[in-house]
């Protein structure tokens, strides 16, 4: 499947059939989250994970060109929860929720699933950013944003200018389209995953 060269922790889908890495880079330059928002835990919820709510969803956030996929490549899925939304891959062998990437390569993000990592998690680093925290007031803020802002900023622009950004797991090189056809879940299904 291709991907970084220089392993730095490696992560697994739930049945261990997909596998793969984060280069050193990626664990280096990375931004640890903490995710609330209800898009999120509905992901969680339409792949039948443990409901996160009410704590949140723990993201590593990189370039997706420090991902690599070592074995089980064919078990790569993609799905939508609605026509313009994020791209959420998952390991169709046991329904794995793995990273969460833009619906282009242009703008190289990608926020891995935390529970996949199968090394020491203690190398990803505090978290820094909370974002979507739900307030007694009903609303939400974000906490400490500018770190996630401006790692993804300082990602992207390294990953654009090297043109890494095309050596990503999830688009093909040549056309830019993602590498697998995503499933669109219909408006019933998604209203299902808004408890």
């Amino acid at each position: 499947m291709g991907g970084p060269t220089h392993v730095g922790l490696a992560f697994s889908c739930i049945c261990g059939q997909l596998k793969g890495h984060i280069s050193d880079r990626g664990v280096r330059l990375g931004t640890h989250v903490e995710c609330f928002c209800h898009d999120c835990r509905a992901a969680q919820l339409f792949f039948r994970q443990p409901d996160p709510a009410p704590g949140p969803v723990d993201i590593f956030q990189m370039a997706p060109d420090e991902i690599g996929f070592t074995a089980g490549g064919q078990f790569l899925s993609a799905m939508k929860l609605s026509p313009n939304g994020m791209l959420r891959w998952y390991a169709s062998c046991c329904n794995a929720p793995l990273a969460t990437t833009p619906q282009t390569a242009r703008l190289p993000f990608a926020g891995l699933i935390v529970l996949r990592i199968t090394g020491d998690v203690s190398a990803l680093g505090p978290v820094t950013t909370r974002g979507f925290v739900p307030r007694p007031n009903g609303k939400q803020k974000h906490e400490k944003v500018r770190f996630a802002a401006f790692g993804l900023l300082h990602r992207a622009l390294r990953s654009r200018l090297s043109g890494r950004w095309k050596n990503t797991p999830f688009f093909n090189h040549e056309t830019g389209e993602p590498s697998v056809t995503p499933n669109v879940i219909s408006k019933v299904e998604r209203a299902a995953l808004y408890p």
